[in-house]
């Protein structure tokens, strides 16, 4: 591979094209190109919550599925290519059963959030859901490869998993969401606080 990596500045796309694994170059913002950059995304988020992740078996998992992403980024920039691999969904499967199964029943749907790596995960999961839109977006202009969208599909539902034993595994009980929840009706204009003006309490 030599250093085809040490000159980052090249200029070759100031005109708003880039190049792809094959040697042609295609519009920045072709299907092909805002597929690859939403997984490049993903990827980013991914490596932010594994900055807040201490537990070494999440730690793992994430390093993993971000050596995956990078695979897929490989993919899609190689038209025709086949990276990904049905053994590589499959794991995906794997790792949602288990870290599924010590987690209580889910009754109701819950609200993204909680412990910050869990709020990180559920990020994770809409980015994710963001990136498959665009692969099968462009799974309906070009020939694809089945994986990447089976992979994208099943790593969203990891992340809600994940966000969930982030959650636990930190005490924090996940949120649920209410149907019967009122939104307060605002405060009348101009009315003041209990304890007046800029106060932190009744008695200030």
């Amino acid at each position: 591979m030599g250093h085809r990596l040490s000159k980052i500045t090249t200029r070759t796309g100031d005109e708003g094209t880039t190049g792809l694994g094959d040697g042609s170059r295609v519009a920045k913002n072709s299907r092909r190109i805002e597929a690859l950059g939403e997984v490049d995304e993903l990827n980013a988020v991914v490596g932010v919550l594994a900055s807040e992740t201490a537990d070494e078996d999440l730690r793992a998992v994430l390093a993993e599925i971000q050596h995956a992403l990078f695979d897929l980024g490989g993919e899609l920039c190689l038209p025709g290519a086949a990276v990904l691999t049905d053994a590589q969904v499959a794991r995906l499967e794997a790792l949602i059963e288990t870290y599924n199964a010590d987690l209580p029943p889910l009754k109701e749907f819950i609200l993204p959030g909680g412990s910050r790596a869990a709020a990180l995960a559920h990020l994770a999961r809409t980015v994710c859901r963001r990136a498959e839109r665009s692969v099968v977006a462009l799974a309906q202009e070009e020939a694809l490869h089945p994986a990447p969208r089976r992979y994208l599909n099943r790593l969203s539902d990891l992340f809600f998993v994940l966000a969930r034993v982030y959650n636990r595994r930190a005490g924090v009980p996940d949120e649920l969401w209410r149907r019967e929840h009122k939104t307060p009706k605002p405060a009348r204009a101009g009315a003041m606080p209990p304890g007046g003006e800029n106060s932190s309490s009744p008695a200030a």
